[in-house]
């Protein structure tokens, strides 16, 4: 995996998990969770390029 679409993919899997945790603590956020299917489908459209 190059360099790129590496530190993407550590990027969402640190948002998932911030989300998450927000989620847990105030409640859950309808922007926060699309924003993260967007950065997410984003992030897989990178890899599948670059495989």
């Amino acid at each position: 995996m190059p360099g790129s679409a590496k530190v993407m993919t550590v990027s969402t899997v640190t948002a998932l998990v911030v989300v998450t945790a927000y989620t847990v603590a105030l409640g859950g956020s309808g922007w926060l969770w699309f924003a993260w299917v967007v950065l997410g489908l984003t992030t897989l459209g990178v890899v599948v390029a670059r495989g």
